[in-house]
């Protein structure tokens, strides 16, 4: 059946309507002169970063050392342009919410600075993820060799966006590291705020569900498995019923915790002491000391066959 041609004489109408809610809903749309950070660009920059971080396991094949160095020198100039213009966007932008601005002020010399400081860390980030890829092999019987955590662990990919934007939480830019981070929590199931301080040899097993809120503070030589939620308990407002932003929210893990899969730890108060074992499925809402292992207990499994079902009194537990 052919369509009707008449009906798209409505078509005008609607989109003079849906023009109208730009000025009735202004929160939800940027109609400015001056553009935002570019998604596809911050995500192109992420994969230019994991190809200096990890060569030769990405997208350039052959490379030695005869010519890597020209490799990742063109990978360290494009993403100096790159990131100059996405962060200097990012800071005219949030300067934009307390005053007013102009796309001619000079954000992007700013984004170069910045842009610089971040790349100068680089190096320092290899040598911080080299300790995190050897504790998932160290940690996970089923991995073969190095190079299969490299290829294949969602948890490394999260964590290896999650340190990315950390350094340019540190150097407060805007959007650009939740952006990155989220980008990874849609790739991996794996939700890590960059605002998150995370020490050495870090690992997530599995990982599908983790959600590491923004001021976390985790030691050396944890590991979470699938589903541990490190949250708030609460969210404190203000006198006017606002959020309180900047407090403590989320719980503190010292070295050597091992939180096993779907644990929930809330609270800014919440210390998980050195060598603890939090077990499967807890809800813990206070601080456990050090050397502790948390288990609920032991439960009760119940079996019943589709004859039993015709017999109320059979009841059988194992």
């Amino acid at each position: 059946m052919a369509s009707d041609f008449r009906l798209k004489e409505q078509l005008p109408q609607l989109t003079s309507r849906i023009v109208a809610t730009y000025d009735e809903v202004g929160t939800i749309n940027h109609l400015g002169h001056c553009p935002l950070p570019s998604y596809d660009v911050i995500i192109s920059a992420i994969e230019d970063l994991k190809e200096i971080i990890y060569p030769g396991y990405r997208r350039r094949e052959g490379l030695h050392r005869g010519n890597v160095a020209y490799h990742v020198g063109d990978l360290v100039d494009r993403l100096h342009d790159k990131l100059t213009t996405q962060i200097g966007r990012a800071l005219r932008h949030e300067a934009g919410v307390t005053h007013e601005v102009t796309c001619d002020e000079d954000y992007e010399a700013l984004g170069q600075a910045k842009a610089i400081l971040f790349l100068e860390q680089l190096p320092d980030l290899r040598n911080r993820l080299a300790k995190d890829v050897e504790a998932a092999y160290d940690g996970d019987p089923a991995c073969k060799c190095i190079d299969e955590v490299i290829f294949c662990y969602p948890g490394l990919e999260a964590i290896t966006v999650y340190r990315l934007a950390h350094e340019l939480y540190r150097l407060e830019i805007p959007f650009i590291p939740r952006m990155m981070t989220e980008w990874a929590h849609s790739r991996t199931g794996i939700d890590i705020h960059p605002g998150a301080t995370i020490g050495e040899y870090f690992f997530i097993d599995h990982g599908t569900g983790v959600v590491i809120g923004e001021t976390c503070d985790i030691g050396n030589h944890v590991k979470l498995y699938q589903g541990v939620t490190l949250g708030a308990l609460s969210f404190p407002t203000d006198g006017e019923g606002n959020l309180v932003r900047g407090a403590k929210r989320h719980p503190t893990l010292e070295d050597h915790v091992v939180a096993y899969a779907n644990a929930t730890i809330l609270g800014g108060r919440t210390v998980i002491g050195r060598e603890a074992v939090i077990g499967s499925s807890v809800w813990i809402t206070r601080s456990v000391d050090p050397g502790t292992t948390v288990v609920l207990e032991k439960p009760r499994l119940r079996m019943k066959s589709e004859a039993d079902e015709l017999r109320p009194e059979a009841n059988y537990h194992i």
